[in-house]
């Protein structure tokens, strides 16, 4: 079932093109927003709305690469989809290294296209899933003392509560409440979660 939420982003300086792409979409029930140009994509995206983007590599001024390039600088992990009339191995391979989910030749498959949309709206959800636990996690972290801090960043580390009570000149006994009150703040009941959840939120 799609995403109600879900947007396609097309661009292509081609109308045809793009009037053909629209017409296609809305009678698959997707919502979209169609550009002539990556300045007026640029000019009007929003990264916090769900969907991918549906870009046509050769365009005056800013080409489709190009466009890729300028998302990824600003921190956008939307979803590309590549079109071109012209499509070549190094230019593919490119556009693939730099994280499309495809490369696909003109005059587009229905069914080609429609399934690289496919792929794009699960990893869309689950990019938007991981940014969502990872802020509840920074959430958690941040109602740490910034003792329970240190002695996270130790028992993380492999520490035993003895080195750790020497290396911060306190009691074993003392590291072992603090690390209690950790284990509990963060929700998690062995070394092995806590490790997991300060490797998501990459501490």
């Amino acid at each position: 079932m799609k995403d109600p939420a879900f947007t396609i982003f097309l661009v292509d300086d081609d109308t045809r093109v793009l009037n053909a792409l629209s017409r296609l979409l809305r009678a698959r029930n997707f919502s979209l927003k169609a550009f002539t140009s990556a300045p007026m994509f640029l000019a009007e995206h929003d990264g916090s709305v769900p969907g991918c983007a549906i870009l046509d590599v050769s365009m005056p001024g800013l080409n489709g690469l190009e466009l890729q390039q300028t998302l990824t600088a600003a921190g956008s992990q939307r979803p590309i989809i590549f079109l071109t009339a012209k499509g070549d191995i190094p230019t593919s391979v490119r556009a693939m290294r730099a994280g499309a989910i495809d490369f696909l030749t003109k005059p587009v498959k229905e069914t080609e296209l429609l399934t690289a949309i496919a792929r794009a709206e699960k990893q869309d959800a689950a990019t938007r899933a991981a940014i969502v636990e990872i802020d509840e996690i920074k959430v958690r972290l941040a109602m740490l003392t910034p003792r329970e801090r240190e002695v996270l960043t130790q028992v993380v580390a492999g520490r035993l509560n003895k080195q750790i009570a020497g290396d911060l000149g306190t009691a074993e006994k003392t590291i072992k409440v603090h690390r209690g009150r950790v284990m509990m703040k963060l929700g998690v009941r062995s070394v092995a979660d806590l490790v997991r959840l300060t490797e998501k939120a990459r501490i």
